[in-house]
């Protein structure tokens, strides 16, 4: 069984090295709902931090604080060592919400202008509308774009700024394969130019291509951390596939077993060590076949270590 909080040690601790933004045992209550619970984290420069957790962990009200959108309930929020609410502050960043509301009856190119106009030194209209990949819809009506076009103009608004922190809040939502994969690309080069990203998302193969470091927080507080190598190796192990006619509760009892699921003809098992549970599996089945072992992934671990918790309400949004 996992432990309750997962604890990665770091090479590089808050405290030595430069600090962008900050949770310092924050706390945030909604009436009777505890969105947050003594919160502590630090996103550093040049980093992109990925914040993973089910709906109503506490992701929205997070970035919603760092935004200063909200104000916490007991502790500190800090960013660019300052209060989050200042217009100083505010200028330095940049934010891609799914609650933002964008008027359908302008073109592309007047919302990246008019958001542009709000910076004091924002990127010229070509490479934003490059960047986001906009360039051959620049003169089209918002309202009238699909769903992972309107997307990439929520990234452009939020870069066109040129800010030092980028809030991304699942920026490809409604993208194909295609698209999604050119976005990538865009954030890895922004990260490369030296700027600092927190992404939520819900497709967790993309927090395991794009993060270097991630945090995974459950019913408001933080569960663990590291980088999506050491929580896949913390958490996970190895994902064992296979035919057998095993019922699934019986092979969960087999040790090591951290998790089965049924899928088609096979099941999927998810074991601290492969080669012991195989051995369990053989005793009782010696006509198992099909077995395929490998490297559990990024979702595998956030599934171990959010399995079984009872979800509170949905956070406010």
């Amino acid at each position: 069984m996992l432990s309750e909080v997962v604890h990665i040690p770091q090479p590089n601790q808050a405290g030595t090295r430069p600090t962008i933004a900050a949770l310092h045992a924050v706390t945030k209550l909604f009436g009777t709902v505890r969105a947050l619970e003594h919160i502590d984290f630090s996103i550093h420069p040049g980093e992109l931090v990925a914040l993973l957790g089910p709906n109503g962990a506490g992701k929205t009200t997070a970035v919603k604080l760092l935004l200063g959108l909200l104000s916490p309930t007991s502790g500190q929020v800090r960013v660019f060592g300052g209060d989050p609410r200042d217009p100083r502050t505010r200028v330095r960043t940049g934010a891609m919400l799914q609650t933002a509301k964008v008027p359908e009856t302008l073109r592309v190119r007047e919302h990246i202008d008019l958001f542009s106009s709000y910076y004091p030194a924002p990127l010229p209209l070509a490479q934003t509308l490059a960047i986001a990949g906009l360039e051959t819809i620049k003169d089209r009506k918002f309202g009238d774009l699909s769903g992972g076009q309107k997307q990439r103009v929520l990234l452009a608004l939020a870069i066109c700024g040129n800010p030092d922190l980028l809030f991304l809040d699942e920026p490809t939502v409604g993208m194909d394969v295609e698209a999604r994969r050119a976005l990538w690309e865009q954030i890895r080069n922004l990260v490369a130019r030296g700027k600092t990203v927190l992404l939520t998302t819900h497709y967790l193969h993309e927090a395991d291509a794009l993060a270097d470091r991630v945090i995974v927080i459950n019913k408001g507080s933080i569960i663990a951390e590291g980088t999506p190598t050491q929580i896949k190796a913390q958490t996970s192990g190895r994902r064992i596939r296979c035919v057998t006619t095993l019922p699934l509760d019986l092979i969960r009892r087999i040790n090591g077993v951290l998790d089965v699921r049924q899928d088609r003809e096979a099941v999927e098992i998810q074991a601290a060590q492969a080669e012991s549970v195989l051995r369990g599996l053989l005793l009782q089945d010696p006509n198992v076949s099909g077995i395929e072992v490998t490297s559990a992934g990024l979702e595998d671990a956030f599934m171990a270590l959010t399995r079984g918790s009872n979800q509170k309400p949905e956070e406010p949004r």
